[in-house]
């Protein structure tokens, strides 16, 4: 809880107070009230950067989700080629997102002599931009960070998975059931709050997607890969004077963070109701 109160807490509360200033080193801050507010709304860049990370955190979300789901089903089992199978899947997740980029954006390479342009090449295809066209760029980002975040989803569906009763597979086998009936009736209602959980994780990673961005695109190209964090960073580093705005931004942020966990929460709760 110290580290918490020094890391976390004490400087998301002085951003908060940050936000109602203007920032002017050596000069000294300037009360501005909720003025960087309103220029935030205001904000056509800022606009373009939020539909971006709208975007990119619903399709990330569904796609990892999705793609986790199906790993984990795959994989579901004691036997020790299934573990092998899961422990390479999830290499991914452990491995750092800037040695990913970075490794994605020599594949991803936009010349006919880039790995995957060579690839697709044999077959007709390219070479295509990926990274480095104004239309290609963002679901290129979007596909490495659902190949990353996938395999987390799948040890969390593979922990609901674990605590579903047998029998019941057993019994609806019994009854005449088949895969699918199964998969229908027993596996997704019974990953429901699992589900909860992995939206919810997926929800605030998207909207904090940084790295992977700022490796790859920084962005670009024309501004079409830039999200909320990454116009938080260049307004508030590389703008003079713009500390304030970049905090007020922030803390818009981590309002609209909270109210979501807090509804799927909410929405969690209720189904449990039910």
């Amino acid at each position: 809880m110290v580290a918490f109160a020094v890391f976390k807490f004490w400087p998301m509360a002085r951003g908060v107070w940050m936000s109602l200033f203007r920032v002017r080193p050596y000069l000294g801050d300037q009360w501005v009230g909720f003025q960087n507010y309103h220029d935030a709304f205001l904000d056509h860049g800022l606009r373009a950067a939020v539909q971006h990370g709208v975007l990119d955190a619903v399709v990330t979300v569904l796609g990892s989700a999705l793609v986790g789901f199906g790993l984990a089903l795959l994989l579901e089992g004691q036997a020790l080629h299934l573990r092998i199978f899961r422990t390479v899947a999830f290499l991914p997740v452990v491995t750092a997102m800037v040695v990913v980029a970075e490794v994605w954006g020599v594949l991803l390479y936009p010349g006919k002599n880039g790995p995957v342009n060579g690839f697709i090449g044999h077959v007709g295809l390219g070479p295509e931009p990926f990274l480095a066209g104004v239309h290609t760029s963002l679901p290129s980002v979007m596909f490495i960070q659902i190949w990353k975040s996938a395999p987390y989803d799948m040890l969390i569906f593979l922990a609901g998975l674990a605590g579903i009763d047998r029998q019941l597979y057993e019994a609806a086998a019994i009854d005449g059931a088949g895969r699918w009936q199964r998969l229908r009736y027993i596996t997704i209602p019974g990953l429901r709050y699992v589900t909860t959980i992995v939206l919810t994780l997926g929800i605030i990673r998207g909207l904090r997607v940084f790295t992977e961005i700022f490796v790859l695109t920084n962005g670009g190209p024309n501004g079409s890969t830039d999200v909320i964090v990454t116009y938080i960073y260049r307004t508030g580093i590389t703008t003079p004077n713009q500390l304030g705005y970049a905090a007020a931004v922030s803390t818009m942020l981590l309002v609209v963070t909270v109210i979501l966990t807090c509804l799927f929460l909410w929405w969690r709760q209720r189904r449990a109701v039910r």
